[in-house]
């Protein structure tokens, strides 16, 4: 690759958007960041990686203060850390693929991003919750709906469009008609024709 590629992933809870980036980014021979990223941060900063991880891509506490710039929120420390991060990434000429972290909105500016947001349908979301954690059809529904409940939050709260609004990204594509793989696989051409001339 002659130019730098940014590949942003998000992602309906349990539609497969993380195994999707991840076979993206093998394929396309770049680097992979989703909750790795704070481990990656906390390695380079010598900080407390679980500390950092109860308070990723959670939606913002409602009490707060705000004193020259600093916040006493946790959450929005924790999110600022990782839009900083992804931005010096991004600065480096680094090619990479990262799922969430509002990415879509950080990283508007750079000429090599291709945004995705990948959902599902709702019956194939329930049915991977229950498979991966043995969960019946209620408590995989009650899962779902809050995981993407806290989602939105987040998103909505740090980005001017709001999440799943196919206006914030350049393809939204739903992974019940193809499958993973082969929603990987026309992805992945996707990238190539625009891309990767």
């Amino acid at each position: 690759m002659n130019h730098q590629l940014i590949v942003t992933v998000s992602r309906e809870f349990a539609s497969g958007g993380r195994e999707i980036a991840k076979i993206l980014a093998e394929r396309l021979g770049i680097e992979y960041y989703d909750r790795n990223l704070l481990d990656v941060i906390a390695a380079e900063k010598l900080g407390d990686v679980e500390k950092l991880r109860k308070f990723d891509e959670v939606p913002r506490i409602f009490l707060k203060r705000t004193v020259r710039g600093m916040t006493s929120s946790p959450e929005e420390n924790v999110a600022q850390i990782q839009f900083d991060y992804i931005t010096k990434l991004a600065d480096s000429g680094k090619s990479f693929v990262i799922v969430g972290r509002c990415a879509d909105e950080v990283l508007s500016e750079y000429p090599g991003l291709v945004k995705i947001f990948v959902l599902a349908d709702e019956e194939s979301k329930i049915d991977r919750i229950c498979e991966s954690r043995e969960v019946n059809r209620d408590e995989a529904a009650g899962i779902m709906r809050r995981h993407d409940r806290h989602r939105k939050l987040y998103h909505n709260y740090y980005c001017s469009l709001g999440w799943g609004d196919s206006r914030g990204y350049d393809i939204c594509i739903n992974s019940s008609r193809l499958g993973i793989e082969k929603t990987a696989d026309f992805l992945e051409q996707y990238i190539r024709e625009r891309i990767i001339k």
